[in-house]
């Protein structure tokens, strides 16, 4: 049986595909149009993964949305007809956009799949979240939280889920309860990211990076803008917020009267703890305290974001009494306070799904509408996140010599390794293009950036010469599982499921900070990814390799893009990044380049440039 899931029309669109209730294949758009966020129909996603299932138009059995259009404009249109005239603007926004295009989705949908209406299935956004997480699990029975910024009118929900591996055995998954729009936690810390001077659904991971350089002194200014009730339910003081009227602005004047006046865009973040990029003017006393202030803010709102999570988390402990947890939702990358809950909520295992945003919703209601709604039996374990496209070394190879890249084909995977591992004991970075691209936001090994641990000034190296980003941006570790207890304090706990994604931060071991100053944040923490023999082969041997060239079981990886770029997916982009970047070596499959060595001078990209996002945060 094949079931196609699909995500779109907000961000982060999305295509996976199951064939008896195994994944197959799953993408985002923007891997293969190269707009950041594309919340387009996901056409070539779609294609991609027909393709790689050997699946033809009209031979699905079922296509799954991942939420319901119809529910969705009624939230919208309640909200403007509550806040008429103010929400004039957003309303007449949301006409052009509904009316257009997001509500006829079903005809969409059956068209280009061949498909009948009646096969087009649509499932609940949460339901989609949780099932995404749930249905991947190793869990027979799990509590379910799902929190983000709005579906339908949910912004959160919890419940529980119970799957059977055996034929005719219970497939169940309920949400229970739900915290209800305009109160929200995404919207909360999305108001803050807008505030802090970054793209909303976009720049929500700066603001967590950002905190460590500050102190929460404003947390209770934040939590007066939110009443907690015991079951972890919580309702936010809507005079502060302007997103559920505004499509531009998402604060008002009564939260700059809390906070001070917001950051601008683009300005440079600097204190006493950050670099300066390559800036030689030195900042001012007025400019620092007014940075230390947005740092302060933004330690404010996560500390009390963790709060929110944790307290909706041991409720669904309460609830559930299940000893595991599945986590789903844009809130569900929010990795610091996903350690917390690991350590603090009383579950003694957490699993999180790779792509826990919006894109996960498309692997979501393809895997709900198998098991929940057809009853069929579990078959999948999530256990790696290279679910997208690949290239031969011949395909390599040839993109590569399209482009006039002078490269030499080490064909000897142990040499190939060795001279990796050599090029990042020297202090080299390495771009890395293997095998299928991930599913998600996190490079985990397949399009990676790599670079030594055990230099302090590779932080500033990565972040201003490669990524051309701000020099306060963390970068996580690849690990080998086995090594994770070295290296950070897991409080005598096994592994959690989440670190193999990259969704966890965990305290670095006071001993080691000084040995791995490269991937340790400045208030000591990181997130990690382990790297353990059931994931990629390949990624594994070469961190065994350089641990064996250097002592350290980890290496430094971020993601192989610039910043506001997607992750490089084809040979061609990798060499376009590489060569428009400060990195010194390139390897796509066997292929071996290195800066200066027959590379051309000309620089040629092969995409366009990302588009600016809409600012609405609930459209």
């Amino acid at each position: 049986m094949n079931i196609l899931g699909v995500s779109c029309h907000y961000h982060d669109s999305a295509a996976a595909l199951i064939q008896d209730g195994e994944l197959v294949a799953a993408a985002e758009e923007e891997r293969f149009t190269r707009k950041k966020h594309d919340s387009g129909f996901p056409s070539k996603a779609i294609a991609f993964c027909l393709g790689r299932g050997g699946v033809k138009l009209g031979e699905l059995d079922y296509v799954a949305y991942y939420e319901k259009p119809f529910l969705k404009f009624e939230r919208i249109l309640t909200g403007c007809v509550e806040t008429f005239p103010r929400s004039g603007p957003l309303f007449r926004r949301a006409m052009k956009a509904w009316l257009g295009e997001k509500l006829w989705i079903k005809s969409r949908l059956s068209r280009a799949l061949d498909l009948p209406a009646e096969r087009v299935l649509f499932c609940d956004h949460h339901l989609s979240h949780a099932a995404s997480a749930f249905f991947c699990s190793p869990f027979e029975d799990s509590a379910v939280l799902t929190m983000d910024g709005v579906g339908e009118w949910a912004s959160a929900a919890l419940g529980k889920g119970e799957a059977s591996w055996r034929e005719g055995g219970r497939q169940s998954l309920v949400l229970s309860r739900e915290i209800r729009y305009p109160h929200s936690i995404g919207l909360l810390y999305s108001a803050f990211t807008a505030y802090l001077g970054f793209e909303v659904n976009d720049g929500e991971y700066k603001v967590m990076g950002m905190a460590p350089y500050g102190e929460p002194r404003f947390a209770d200014a934040v939590r007066g803008l939110v009443k907690r009730f015991d079951d972890g339910s919580f309702k936010l003081r809507m005079d502060a917020f302007a997103y559920h009227y505004d499509a531009e602005r998402s604060f008002t004047g009564e939260f700059e009267r809390l906070f001070g006046a917001p950051r601008a865009p683009g300005a440079r973040f600097v204190t006493r703890l950050t670099s300066l990029y390559d800036d030689t003017a030195a900042p001012s006393s007025r400019e620092l305290e007014e940075n230390q202030r947005f740092a302060d803010v933004a330690a404010s709102v996560q500390l009390v974001t963790e709060e929110l999570v944790l307290g909706l988390a041991k409720e669904a402990k309460r609830a559930s009494n299940s000893k595991n947890l599945c986590l789903a939702g844009g809130v569900a990358l929010n990795s610091v306070a996903n350690g917390r809950v690991w350590r603090e909520a009383g579950f003694e295992r957490v699993f999180i799904q790779p792509a826990a945003g919006d894109s996960g919703g498309a692997l979501g209601a393809a895997l709900y509408a198998y098991h929940a709604l057809l009853q069929k039996p579990r078959r999948h374990v999530m256990t790696r996140a290279d679910w997208g496209k690949s290239y031969s070394a011949g395909e390599a190879a040839d993109a590569l010599r399209a482009l006039g890249a002078g490269f030499e084909a080490v064909e000897d995977e142990d040499k190939l390794l060795d001279r990796v591992a050599q090029l990042l004991k020297d202090g080299k970075v390495v771009g890395w293009h293997q095998g299928r691209f991930e599913w998600g936001p996190r490079a985990l090994g397949h399009r990676s950036i790599l670079a030594d641990p055990r230099s302090e000034k590779m932080k500033d190296t990565v972040n201003i010469k490669i990524k051309f980003r701000e020099p306060f941006r963390p970068f996580a570790p690849s690990v080998l599982s086995e090594s994770a207890a070295s290296y950070f304090e897991l409080g005598g706990k096994p592994t959690p499921e989440a670190a193999r994604f990259m969704l966890m931060t965990m305290p670095v071991k006071d001993k080691k900070r000084a040995e791995i100053p490269a991937v340790t944040h400045v208030d000591g923490s990181s997130r990690i990814q382990t790297v353990g023999p059931e994931g990629d082969a390949l990624y594994r041997k070469l961190i065994a390799r350089f641990q064996q060239a250097t002592g350290v079981g980890l290496v430094l990886n971020t993601s192989f893009n610039l910043k506001g770029e997607p992750i490089v997916n084809t040979p061609a982009e990798a060499f376009a990044t590489f060569m428009d970047s400060g990195m010194d070596a390139l390897v796509v499959g066997p292929c071996l380049l290195e800066k200066g060595k027959n590379q051309p001078s000309e620089r040629r990209r092969t995409w366009r440039s990302s588009e600016a996002p809409d600012k609405s945060l609930v459209l």
